[in-house]
């Protein structure tokens, strides 16, 4: 997502960091996501999402942060299909606002990972309007 955005000039003025959590551990360490919610619900899910984005927002200066956690393929990974992806839009404020959603993409992993990067960004969009609206989930 952070590449997409940085091929644009100017990005630098608006875009404060990117973060690239992979593993369970880093995404307990970087971002603060608890072991119980990994547990409870595995790691391709919108409560991951929501802890991951909450964590980009505690860590940075960001006043907005999209999360994503999922499975790009080629293979299932813990009965999860490939191409599901997760996403969480938060908005710091008071209170901080965030939005999940989950969605399939198909094609090659390399597809989906672009096409879930996109489709994190044009959402922003609507999720934005949504907070300025008062809605906070």
């Amino acid at each position: 997502m952070v590449a997409l955005l940085a091929a644009f000039p100017g990005t630098g003025e608006v875009l404060e960091s990117g973060y690239v959590v992979y593993s369970p551990s880093a995404k307990k360490r970087l971002l603060g996501v608890s072991a119980e919610t990994i547990e409870r619900y595995g790691l391709t899910s919108e409560p991951v999402a929501w802890e991951m984005a909450l964590g980009a927002l505690k860590d940075s200066d960001a006043n907005v942060v999209i999360a994503t956690t999922g499975v790009a393929g080629p293979s299932p990974a813990s009965g999860v299909l490939p191409g599901t992806l997760c996403f969480a839009w938060a908005f710091a404020g008071e209170p901080i606002a965030v939005f999940t959603r989950t969605q399939r993409f198909f094609g090659e992993r390399a597809q989906v990972m672009h096409d879930g990067a996109v489709y994190g960004l044009t959402r922003l969009i609507q999720y934005h309007e949504r907070w300025l609206r008062g809605e906070r989930a």
